[in-house]
């Protein structure tokens, strides 16, 4: 079998390069130390009698490799649903928890290059596996492989038609139907591919669907619903007239838009409009979650409505984690992962495309127009991101003289730094004392724990702060 060190749990399961580290051989390690997981556990909801569902994308191999961790976690004697399709991740999350079983696989490495594949964990509440749920499975790579005196079935299960009927339930579609709004829907090669489509056929909203054939090269784009890999997005709004661009991720679980003059918006914006429209809408109760690397716009908007906000570290396991702890309503990460918790504590790119309908249809507003709204009420708020593809040694080395402590960025003087998950430098932007209130400034710099790969974030009060700030980040960490 392969090597337990090649493996390593990130923060939404493992991921590797195909035919490098991501092998038969170690997808296998990976399924026996969840098959071993479970059988380890005390907890009756994770009882192995209960079984395991399976589902995978449209990635190179990944109906192989779902097949693989099927027959090793049926040969442990786990009874296994595989999927008999392409499945999004939220279907796999929501027949997790639907059929009640012990937890879930997913074979995908979600918005990543077309050369990787990974291996999702879905715990037995239909979302990912806890920080705890992980370090467990993590703990036994190196236990031998369990064999059982009979081998479990595997049967051939559809996920989609449950799960299509719980977001269709959940979104109102007759008001969507009734608004005449024309939507753009870019499925990016991936496994949402037809869903939203389909959905919008069923109910006669006019639109566009692009990128929806299945291709495992996704040519030309990493499958990940932000710029640039979204222009094709971006122009077909404008060609074809529309309200509004939706996207998913290579495995659904994103949501990335295009406003109808063909502007990116967002994943920040995203939340916050759905954020403003649960809270002044819906009244639904329950506390906010964001990520570190999350717009600050949220905050605004909490306590505009009286509603507790929780930072937490990067990753959407950290949101399922205070999801199944407290009495959350919404939680989010920078990537475009948002879950509702009243559907699920999971990300959800498909529900969530069918709510800013939704929202747009309610409001009688484009996209654009929901943006330019809550820029108004909040303050102008602008986002960026860089990643830098660079040697461990030289990440590291940038990590290190961050944390050694930096005076200045852009030359905006560093007022304080926050360490939650990387490094957060709160600066003195002049800019912002020009601006009715204004955004706070603040610079991120974040290694990755499993790739040569560190990311920049920024948020300021305009598209110039944004990209000085970018820029002086990224000539630091390339002169370290």
């Amino acid at each position: 079998m392969g090597t337990p060190t090649a493996i390593k749990f990130g923060t939404d399961g493992w991921r590797g390069l195909i035919a490098d580290d991501f092998t038969f051989d170690n997808v296998r390690v990976a399924a026996s130390a969840i098959a071993n997981y479970l059988h380890a556990s005390t907890d009756p909801k994770e009882d192995p009698k209960k079984g395991v569902c399976i589902g995978y994308d449209t990635r190179f191999a990944s109906d192989r490799f779902a097949k693989a961790v099927a027959e090793v976690i049926a040969a442990s004697g786990i009874p296994v649903k595989l999927a008999t399709g392409i499945t999004p991740t939220p279907a796999l999350s929501y027949g997790v928890r639907n059929l009640g079983a012990a937890g879930g696989v997913m074979i995908t490495s979600s918005h990543n290059p077309f050369q990787w594949n990974g291996v999702k964990y879905k715990a037995y509440y239909g979302g990912s596996g806890k920080p705890s749920i992980i370090s467990a499975i993590e703990s036994h790579l190196s236990d031998p492989v369990r064999k059982a005196e009979k081998p479990a079935a595997i049967e051939s299960y559809d996920f989609l038609p449950e799960y299509l009927a719980a977001i269709k339930k959940f979104a109102d579609l007759p008001l969507i139907a009734k608004s005449g709004m024309k939507f753009a829907v870019d499925c990016m090669y991936g496994a949402g591919s037809g869903i939203i489509s389909g959905i919008f056929q069923e109910i006669g909203v006019d639109h566009v669907e692009i990128r929806a054939e299945h291709d495992p090269l996704f040519p030309g784009i990493n499958p990940e619903p932000i710029e640039p890999h979204i222009n094709a997005l971006e122009k077909a709004v404008v060609e074809h007239k529309c309200a509004a661009g939706l996207a998913t991720d290579g495995d659904a679980d994103r949501i990335g838009a295009a406003d109808e003059h063909g502007n990116f918006v967002d994943p920040h914006k995203i939340y916050a409009v759905l954020l403003e429209w649960l809270l002044s809408r819906k009244k639904w109760p329950g506390d906010v979650t964001r990520a570190f690397n999350t717009t600050c716009m949220l905050d605004r908007i909490c306590e505009r409505y009286g509603r507790k906000l929780y930072e937490h570290g990067i990753g959407f396991k950290y949101v399922c984690d205070l999801m199944l702890e407290k009495d959350i309503l919404i939680g989010g990460e920078e990537s475009g992962g948002i879950g509702i918790s009243r559907h699920l504590p999971e990300r959800d790119g498909l529900l969530n495309s069918l709510l800013l309908a939704n929202v747009m249809a309610e409001e009688g507003k484009t996209l654009g127009q929901l943006v330019q709204h809550l820029q108004e009420q909040y303050g102008e708020h602008q986002y960026g991101r860089i990643d830098l593809h660079i040697p461990d040694a030289q990440k590291n080395a940038a990590i290190a003289r961050a944390r050694a402590g930096v005076k200045e960025f852009a030359g905006m003087k560093v007022e304080h730094v926050e360490t939650l998950d990387g490094i957060k430098f709160f600066l003195d932007n002049p800019e912002a004392k020009t601006k009715p209130n204004a955004a706070k400034t603040w610079l991120l710099l974040r290694a990755s724990g499993t790739e040569p790969l560190m990311r920049i974030y920024s948020e300021s009060c305009s598209k110039e702060s944004v990209t000085k700030l970018l820029e002086a980040a990224r000539a630091f960490a390339m002169n370290s």
